[in-house]
């Protein structure tokens, strides 16, 4: 593997050449190898956490502690669903059949989301983020991302949007839930697109196991059990993935842009010690979608590589802390949902056009 790898940069915008400039640099410094030892030793600690959680909860029986159980199944699953996440985008093994495979299984039969649902979805996201009528993730939903459909909510709805950044947070008490029952819904529609053993995972987990739950604690604490453990799932997916692209620049779906801006511009990075572990990566947001393969240890190299390429190009490179992606993403829902004129008043937001 080498090192040191340099970059030569064409002057003005980016266009597709600046990006081949800058994926052959990162070829050449092997950011894109797999990196299995990392993801074996990412699982066997996962597993053993799983595993502990278990044993924890046999031996604490019928106690009210074990809601402190359910609270660490709902982010040892959280952390999963990241290794899901990756595998989906090839960047655990080489061939693509056993990613699919290792997200299925891991994706669907233990943290009980629907598979296919999330690729079809998530690969829309990834070609066209943050655009109009292309990105699933900006559709109105419990949140919406523009003022016009802010404003076009009336009554409770539209007591909750217009509130919507400062109710975000509770809201990802509920997020989980959505997410089982998005995953149910797709798997068993009529024309599905998810196969016979994806349902038979779903049917596995968010049947026998909630099933296997209430028996051994009895409905009340169960439930609660239940309850605890899914909303923390919520909260942890929701942190996860909110400071990514929420108050960055909306794209027109009229406008042309070439795919190193589409993807810089729309994304943001979160800085700090401990980021990369707590967002499964997800910190590098600007760099994965950027190499969406590139394994999860690399992306600190590549972001080296990334921010002295964008600053050639005089291209907006956005990296925040914490709590400060946490800030903007309440103003700006904030904003949005009062129906503001423009909801990202930037000079990056103006020149997308």
């Amino acid at each position: 593997m080498t090192t040191g790898a340099t970059l030569t940069h064409a002057r003005g915008p980016a266009t597709e050449s600046s990006h081949a400039d800058l994926l052959r640099a990162i070829r050449e410094a092997g950011l894109l190898e797999r990196a299995r030892p990392f993801y074996f030793g990412l699982v066997a600690i996962l597993t053993c956490c799983l595993l502990g959680a278990a044993t924890g909860g046999v031996l604490l029986g019928t106690s009210w502690f074990q809601l402190l159980i359910a609270g660490v199944l709902g982010v040892v699953f959280t952390q999963f669903a990241f290794f899901s996440h990756e595998a989906a985008h090839r960047q655990v093994f080489a061939s693509g059949v056993r990613n699919d495979r290792a997200a299925l299984w891991i994706g669907s039969g233990l943290v009980g989301l629907s598979y296919s649902w999330w690729m079809s979805k998530h690969s829309r996201h990834h070609a066209n983020p943050n655009m109009v009528g292309r990105d699933p993730d900006i559709e109105p939903r419990a949140l919406v991302f523009e003022p016009a459909d802010a404003l076009a909510r009336r009554g409770i709805r539209g007591m909750i949007t217009r509130r919507q950044g400062y109710l975000f947070f509770p809201m990802l008490l509920l997020a989980g839930l959505g997410l089982h029952v998005s995953a149910i819904k797709h798997a068993f529609r009529r024309n599905s697109t998810a196969g016979n053993l994806e349902r038979a995972l779903l049917i596995f987990r968010l049947g026998v196991y909630p099933a296997v739950i209430i028996g051994l604690l009895g409905p009340g604490m169960g439930a609660a059990f239940l309850g605890v453990q899914i909303a923390t799932f919520g909260v942890y997916m929701g942190l996860s993935f909110a400071p990514n692209h929420k108050g960055m620049p909306i794209i027109s779906a009229k406008s042309k842009l070439d795919f190193v801006r589409k993807q810089v511009l729309t994304s943001r990075n979160i800085k700090g010690r401990g980021m990369t572990t707590f967002f499964g990566g997800l910190n590098y947001q600007i760099e994965h979608h950027l190499f969406p393969s590139m394994p999860r240890p690399h992306l600190p190299r590549a972001a080296t590589l990334v921010r002295e390429h964008c600053a050639r190009l005089k291209l907006p490179y956005t990296e925040t802390t914490f709590a400060q992606s946490y800030a903007r993403v309440v103003e700006y829902l904030n904003r949005v949902g009062l129906g503001a004129a423009d909801p990202f008043d930037c000079p990056a937001a103006r020149s997308l056009g």
